[in-house]
């Protein structure tokens, strides 16, 4: 099986990198009911969230730190950054996500789902207001009964850090 990389440009699916038929693995998120992807490659862990302790100054997006088998874990609620609504109990999973010595938890709603996916199968982006303030969805996941956003890992990380 050839290893081909997520999309990576805004709003394209991958070329060049693969030949039709490629596959790619994605660990399929749930997060504010809605369905999203993220490169297998970049998935450490997933953990059952026990307490996360908020931290004065963080950036926004951030909702506090919790202990993973005694690693400090940063823990963001990917809702707020979508725009989904926020209210309710909070997730009860978390999926540690990396890009370079870089990590994060991301809160979800359910234990996540791998699956392999042909890269005919990544659509672009809606132009538009739909992506605006959301830089790091590059692209659309056709799947069985469903679509979901493409998070890139690098541009979604890079955004925390900044704030926006």
């Amino acid at each position: 099986m050839e290893n081909v990389n997520l999309p990576v440009t805004q709003g394209q699916p991958a070329e060049g990198g693969g030949r039709a038929g490629s596959q790619t693995k994605v660990c399929l998120l749930t997060i504010g009911g809605e369905v999203y992807a993220v490169d297998l490659r970049n998935v450490r862990e997933v953990f059952e969230v026990d307490v996360i302790t908020p931290v004065p100054g963080m950036p926004s997006a951030l909702v506090g730190v919790t202990n993973v088998r005694g690693a400090v874990i940063a823990v963001m609620d990917l809702r707020r950054m979508l725009g989904l609504p926020t209210a309710g109990p909070t997730p009860q999973f978390a999926v540690i996500i990396k890009h370079g010595n870089h990590q994060v938890g991301v809160l979800v709603e359910r234990v996540p789902e791998i699956k392999t996916v042909q890269t005919e199968q990544f659509l672009p982006t809606p132009s538009g207001d739909a992506r605006e303030g959301k830089p790091f969805l590059t692209a659309v996941l056709r799947l069985d009964d469903r679509m979901g956003g493409v998070v890139e890992v690098p541009t979604l990380l890079a955004c925390v850090e900044t704030g926006s």
